[in-house]
């Protein structure tokens, strides 16, 4: 386990150090992206102006990272096969979470110290927005602001932060897919879930350099009709597209069918008059069938949202449990799981805008108990870490298991 070949020893000194120093010396042969044209609005579901990510899009990468820590820790207790393997990790980009805890002016510093450095580096930064009041249906991840003034008032600080320079913003995973209506809510408390929603992205699409994606949820959850639905009243017109896959462990493959089917049904809703979204082919229909349904419902012309997939987890794709859990929790730490993708926006998939690295590998997704009395987690045999919380041994673990095998980013997109 500590031992590795002599050689590498360099490699991780060089690293480590340049992890803990300023980073423009890191970042070479980067683009400055140009901030994306203002649309006119769009009366007939297509939007004129193209605001996909170019394929050279390098994002941004936090050279203080959690796992930047985990390298210099395990440097330090001599294991330099995990310090490797935790230098390589830090080498890519993860995207930075604003989740509520700091003051509205704290948030607007702290963003603006991001487009900071990420401008220093020529990179883009990807920001994640998880702060509407109630979110994770009061779960693991619970929290949120207060109420939906406090919430409008922090997504402006956001917004505030970000300038004019081209952003990423992910805007509250599970905000919508499991929004209130699929946890207990109210009829009211649905309606001020999408209010909130869909104010945050006007806002936000108010700096020119705000490239926003909505929650779309995953391949294995709601139905392509159902999320279509959502993404419609939650303002899919005013954004660039909508995300899937964050915090969660389906393929690839899975992913690009269920966001091209979600794209043509949030279209066919828009547009064509009678529209229901039980009408749309979805992901459980036999794909020839779907992909019938969709060539004579949607034209081949119309202009459809894209998406982004967060790729940081699923390299081993999603967990079959082998013993018999009440509840096994697959989404919930799972274990056997693996880095995915790297992220880059050079995805060969015209809707798929890129493949990042949304949640943060090597943290916890929460205290699982599967069904069982706990509060250990079954499958470990220990109280797995709080929702966010570093874990190492699950950081080392994502790493040897990666798919395709980890390696050394070197500034390509």
């Amino acid at each position: 386990m500590n031992r590795t070949r002599l050689g590498a020893l360099p490699q991780i000194s060089r690293w480590t150090t340049l992890l803990t120093a300023t980073a423009a010396a890191a970042a070479t042969a980067l683009c400055v992206l140009p901030a994306p044209a203002a649309s006119a609005a769009d009366t007939a579901g297509t939007r004129p102006v193209d605001h996909s990510l170019p394929a050279g899009s390098r994002f941004y990468t936090e050279l203080d990272s959690k796992a930047a820590h985990q390298a210099v820790a395990d440097l330090t207790a001599h294991d330099y096969a995990g310090a490797l393997s935790m230098a390589k990790l830090a080498s890519w980009p993860v995207a930075q979470w604003f989740n509520g805890t700091s003051t509205p002016q704290q948030t607007t510093d702290d963003m603006a110290k991001l487009q900071a450095k990420a401008a220093r580096r020529h990179q883009v930064p990807v920001a994640v927005a998880y702060n509407v009041p109630g979110r994770d249906c009061s779960q693991y991840s619970a929290g949120g602001a207060a109420n939906s003034a406090e919430y409008a008032a922090w997504i402006d600080a956001l917004a505030r932060g970000i300038g004019d320079r081209r952003t990423i913003v992910v805007l509250e995973p599970d905000g919508l897919a499991l929004s209130p209506t699929f946890c207990g809510g109210t009829a009211a408390q649905q309606a001020d879930r999408i209010a909130e929603i869909s104010g945050a992205v006007r806002r936000l699409e108010r700096q020119p350099g705000a490239v926003v994606y909505l929650d779309a949820g995953h391949s294995a959850w709601q139905n392509v009709g159902t999320m279509a639905q959502l993404l419609v009243e939650g303002g899919i017109a005013q954004a660039q597209g909508f995300f899937l896959n964050v915090s969660n462990y389906q393929t690839d493959t899975d992913l690009v069918r269920y966001g091209t089917l979600v794209a043509k049904c949030t279209w066919y809703l828009r547009n064509v008059p009678g529209a229901a979204a039980a009408d749309c082919a979805n992901q459980y229909w036999p794909p020839a069938d779907a992909d019938a349904w969709y060539a004579s419902h949607v034209p081949a012309e119309a202009v459809l949202p894209h998406f982004v997939i967060d790729s940081s987890r699923n390299g081993q794709g999603p967990w079959t449990p082998t013993a018999e859990y009440s509840d096994p929790q697959t989404w919930c730490n799972p274990p056997g799981r693996g880095l995915g993708t790297r992220p880059t926006a050079a995805t060969g998939v015209a809707l798929l805008d890129a493949y990042l690295w949304i949640k943060v590998p090597g943290e916890s997704d929460g205290s699982c108990t599967r069904g069982t009395a706990g509060p250990t987690d079954p499958e470990y045999g220990i109280t797995d870490p709080a929702a966010g919380a570093w874990w190492p041994d699950q950081a080392h673990g994502l790493a040897a298991r990666a798919l395709p095998a980890l390696t050394w980013n070197l500034g390509r997109p």
